[in-house]
């Protein structure tokens, strides 16, 4: 510093101690200026306090020297304690070198100029609201300094400027936001520290409404949520309570809508404790805001469904887990009948649902919807954000876009747990109840995943999945001119509504007896995705011989809950009479037969074979008769189950010109066994009246003859021993002359043609192995008798 240059009114002695390394002498030329400042006040001479505080900025406290630098601190400081409640008018002079200060290399440095800020500011009190941003921005600095008497006297400071703004009631919220948004990203554990305890402050003046600026701030606090400080962590945990209280008691001035996505992001975290807080305040945000959340239901669920799937062992895991549930239970009421699109748009039109740019998802950092939207199958560790459209809407329009493409990727994933899986089919199950027609536009691109995951290991999420294939082949909604491609040949017959075989088609039916048929009053109609399902559904288990194995008469059963067992047996062998595989025509039919004759789920379908007395069971017959052909011994069981004995005979009897192999034999066998069970009670009771039912006994020493001598045999035949009459075997006369109380049968069945058409059937199986035979890829399993 030039001692030469004039530093009036400061005298020489006040500049020589301003810029001596003691500070005891510092504080000495910083008493007599504040003696001098307080003169100038008193004469009201403006003029020279403004001149002495730009000398001690300009001169000392910005000096290249330290020790200069140290002395313009302190007489600032003097300077702001003679003006007292003066001070406020020069603020700005007064603060602005001192900040300076605050970036110094030196850390003496550094706490002087706090401490001379700290005297500053004591005297001003209010008056430094102004200028508040420039202090916290300062302040914020000093926090996270790594000397220990910088960053005590920063507390000091910081506390005094609390008490300042918690006094007022001038402070200005609206521009202290911005730099507040800035500040909370810091990654410095006493910076974040800092911002967290100013949160806490604002947030208990009352006339401060911080709830207001909440979406700016809400993802810092996520952020700082995940310090590796748990002090930190707490008061963070404790900030967000207290939004969270207020936002229950004030939710009509809450910014829903603006914070709906920072929570999907954070429910997407791998910190636990983040998780379960953001999943917490999803399950209020949904529960308070109701149907504004809708818009973002693909995001949401994209955050909850894989929690669904967490481990109950874990404590943190089952928490998250139960919130997740009641996010996404509450989540699903609000999808009401009233979101479906109006009945004269048809699902056959397939028109595109009306998705605006805002509503469709969006990507912001790793999302697991991709631009071109397909989705990642990496749920856990991805951060989905999608952008509602303005929720000031009314009423809010549910857009299905979004929600079905989230569905679809988490049913594709054979990495999702079981529990997220069965969310999924709820979802769809729900959503094609509530907004069917909206659903059946996507219904295509859901077929294929939904016949794919009948292959689930587990029987609960094959459940779930049956309803929603069942929900999709009977609704009205689904009933479409076109039901889009079907594969195989000549299956775009007109199946839009399931019949009875018609005279002209099946060839069956003697044509007196086809006047007024049609479907029964009982059975429902199906639409045009009911056909498609049986289609796919055999073309799978054709494709899947284990699925067909393990898994078939499981699913079959609960189809014939969820529909109509008729339509169901009905249609399948329809698709059967025109399978190419014949081999696999034949076990699905042995499998159909097994469950038709052994499964209680069927009783009623049962009982309406057993008597054929109406059209419509007589029609039933006929078509099953037709695919039953397939295989021999289950067209026998029908035949038994339905009563007609004697055409069981002529089978029977056509059975010598057959191909006689093991798995025949074996089949054979099964029979045996069935005919013991109580499904064919009313069968071998039937054996008590000789006269009656002879060519019921016959067909069973029919099948008898056909035996090896085995155990079936040993049963088959103490069985008739046990027939009363003797004389088993009786003449065509006798029989003429019996009475006529046998069942008959029906006039209206062309048995002629039945038994025609079982040897076109058997002769076309022949053909086929004997093929395989002359290609050496059929072993020879016939039985040398």
């Amino acid at each position: 510093m030039n001692p030469e240059k004039d530093f009036a009114p400061l005298t020489p002695n006040i500049v020589r101690a301003l810029n001596d390394k003691l500070y005891e002498k510092r504080k000495v030329a910083a008493l007599e200026i504040e003696k001098l400042v307080r003169e100038f006040v008193a004469q009201n001479n403006t003029v020279q306090i403004k001149h002495v505080i730009q000398t001690l900025s300009q001169e000392f406290a910005l000096s290249q020297h330290p020790h200069s630098r140290k002395g313009g601190l302190i007489g600032l400081a003097a300077c702001s304690i003679a003006l007292g409640k003066d001070s406020g008018l020069y603020l700005k002079e007064l603060i602005e070198p001192v900040l300076t200060c605050f970036n110094d290399a030196d850390s003496r440095l550094r706490y002087y100029a706090c401490e001379a800020l700290y005297n500053i500011v004591k005297v001003a009190r209010g008056a430094v609201l102004p200028h508040f941003n420039v202090l916290f921005d300062g302040l914020s600095k000093l926090a996270a300094d790594p000397d220990p008497n910088v960053k005590s006297g920063s507390e000091l400071l910081d506390r005094l400027l609390k008490d300042i703004v918690t006094e007022s009631n001038k402070f200005d919220l609206v521009s202290f936001i911005p730099l507040l948004r800035e500040r909370i990203y810091s990654n410095n554990q006493y910076a974040r520290q800092f911002i967290i305890s100013w949160i806490l402050v604002l947030e208990s003046v009352p006339d401060i409404n911080l709830l207001d600026y909440l979406p700016e701030i809400l993802d810092g606090l996520f952020q700082i949520l995940g310090d590796n400080g748990k002090e930190i962590r707490k008061m963070c945990e404790v900030v967000l309570g207290e939004f969270l209280k207020e936002i229950k008691k004030n939710p009509s001035s809450v910014k829903f809508a603006e914070m709906a996505n920072i929570l999907v992001i954070h429910c997407q975290t791998t910190d636990d404790l983040i998780q379960l807080t953001a999943m917490c305040w999803m399950r209020e945000f949904i529960q308070l805001a109701g149907r504004v959340m809708l818009p973002y239901s693909s995001g949401i669920l994209t955050a909850v469904l894989p929690c669904l799937a967490y481990d109950d062992r874990k404590k943190m895991d089952s928490g998250i887990k139960e919130v997740a549930n009641v996010c996404n239970q509450s989540l699903m009421k609000l999808v009401t009948p009233e979101d479906d699109e109006p009945d004269e748009l048809r699902p056959g039109q397939r028109q595109a649902e009306p998705a605006p740019d805002d509503a469709l998802p969006k990507q912001e950092g790793t999302a697991s919807g991709g631009p071109d939207g397909s989705c990642d199958s990496s749920f856990s560790s991805s951060i989905s954000v999608f952008t509602a459209a303005s929720t000031e809407r009314a009423p809010v329009t549910l857009h299905l876009d979004g929600i079905v493409q989230v569905l679809n990727c988490h049913l594709s994933d054979t990495a999702i747990g079981m529990m997220t899986r069965i969310a999924v089919l709820k979802w769809l199950y729900h959503l094609y109840i509530k907004t069917p027609r909206k659903m059946f536009r996507h219904t295509d691109s859901l077929f294929p995943i939904l016949l794919q995951t009948l292959s689930d290991e587990s029987d609960e999420v094959i459940l779930k999945d049956l309803e929603v294939l069942a929900e999709i082949a009977s609704s009205p909604a689904g009933q479409t001119d076109d039901p889009g491609p079907l594969d195989g040949p000549d299956l775009r017959a007109s199946h839009s509504e399931l019949q009875v075989p018609t005279p002209g088609r099946a060839g069956l039916l003697n044509t007196s007896g086809t006047k007024g048929l049609e479907c029964s009053p009982s059975t429902p109609t199906m639409n045009s995705y009911f056909y498609k399902f049986m289609i796919n559904l055999l073309k799978r288990f054709s494709s899947e011989r284990k699925l067909l194995e393990v898994r078939g008469p499981f699913i079959i059963r609960q189809l014939c809950l969820l529909l109509n067992a008729e339509n169901i047996f009905h249609s399948m062998a329809d698709i059967l009479l025109r399978e190419e595989d014949l081999k696999f025509a034949s076990t699905m039919v042995h499998a159909l037969n097994t469950i038709l004759l052994t499964s209680t789920e069927l009783f009623q379908l049962r009982n309406q074979l057993k008597d054929l007395k109406t059209l419509e069971s007589q029609n039933l017959f006929c078509c099953l008769y037709r695919s039953w052909c397939h295989n021999p011994v289950t067209t026998v069981s029908l035949c038994f189950l339905t009563q007609n004995y004697r055409h069981a005979y002529d089978l029977i009897q056509k059975f010598g010109d057959l191909e006689v192999t093991v798995d025949f034999l074996a089949e054979v066998d099964k029979l045996v066994q069935l005919i013991e069970c109580p499904i064919f009670t009313y069968l071998r009771l039937q054996l008590l009246d000789v006269k009656n039912n002879p060519y019921l006994i016959k067909a069973l020493y029919g099948l008898l003859m056909l035996l090896p001598q085995s155990s079936a045999f040993q049963l088959l035949s103490h069985r008739l021993q046990c027939v009363p009459n003797p004389e088993l075997l009786q003449t065509e006369d006798s029989l003429k002359a019996a009475p006529k109380s046998q069942k008959a049968d029906s006039p209206s069945i062309d048995y002629a043609e039945l038994l025609q058409h079982f040897e076109k059937v058997q002769n076309k199986h022949l053909e086929v192995r004997h093929q395989r035979s002359g290609r050496g890829d059929h072993l020879d399993r016939r039985v040398v008798l």
